[in-house]
């Protein structure tokens, strides 16, 4: 009888040791968000390694699906509407699929709780096709980043072995930004550093910019970076005059402040000048 009891004591610790052990998982799970236009785009998924594997055409095998990583699925979520490869993608959260080939992939964005394991064509929102780049360097681990930002345009790529697959994500906000600029540009308080800031970025009539601009550095006459702004705009409407002064403001102001980057970036803009 005691032999019996020591014998369940035993089994019972090892259990309860078993239930505690914590060690790394092969295939560490990883969350990106990246803020983007007006909103963000925030992937989950596992990131397998190579251990001295053969990857694409092994490993994953070429013109079949693959999960795009381990474990559970890969899921993307979109804040706002976009276009991913030209293609209308709709707001919200779509698990990915891809089918790697060796000069392009195949993406599919599905219904959210996708996988290869259960995965029906009607399933299936949008399928784009990812550019396949053969990389100079191995890389180790399964990787996903959203690269070459800008504010209407990403890249989202995978990488892994020597492989990098980019499909591209863009999003119309001109027309968002601006009807909200014509309404709060009715407001008391007025936007105008904002305002001017992104006709300048965009495009848009410069010499509204100036003028929004030149409002703003009245209301801040010491907030140099103000006043830089309106240095480029003057510079961009054809006013090298009046941009070479408020560019040298600028750098004055930049200087008693103590940023040396301000000083350096309005030295720049005096010299293209």
């Amino acid at each position: 009888m005691k032999k019996l009891l020591f014998g369940l004591a035993v089994l019972f610790s090892v259990q309860l040791n078993a239930q505690n052990l914590k060690t790394p998982a092969p295939s560490p799970s990883q969350t990106i968000k990246q803020d983007f236009a007006l909103s963000s785009i925030e992937i989950n998924y596992s990131r397998p390694s190579m251990k001295g594997r053969d990857i694409f055409g092994s490993l994953v095998p070429f013109g079949e699906k693959w999960r795009t990583g381990a474990n559970g699925a890969t899921t993307i979520k979109f804040g706002q509407d976009v276009k991913l490869q030209g293609k209308d993608v709709k707001a919200g959260t779509y698990s990915i699929i891809t089918v790697p080939g060796k000069e392009s992939w195949d993406v599919m964005l599905c219904t959210e709780g996708t996988s290869v394991f259960n995965f029906k064509d009607e399933n299936v929102v949008t399928t784009v096709s990812a550019n396949v780049v053969n990389m100079p360097m191995e890389m180790e681990t399964f990787t996903i980043v959203i690269d070459n930002m800008s504010n209407t345009s990403a890249d989202i790529s995978f990488l892994w072995d020597e492989t990098v697959a980019i499909m591209t994500v863009t999003a119309d906000i001109d027309s968002q930004i601006m009807s909200q600029i014509d309404n709060v540009m009715n407001n008391d308080n007025k936007p105008y550093f904002a305002a001017a800031s992104y006709y300048y970025e965009n495009g848009k009539d410069i010499n509204k910019a100036v003028e929004w601009a030149t409002k703003a550095a009245e209301a801040q006459p010491t907030a140099y970076w103000v006043q830089h702004l309106k240095a480029k705009a003057l510079a961009k409407s054809g006013n090298k005059i009046a941009a070479t002064a408020a560019a040298k403001l600028s750098m004055e102001l930049a200087e008693k402040a103590g940023n040396m980057d301000y000083v350096r970036l309005n030295k720049g803009l005096l010299e293209k000048m």
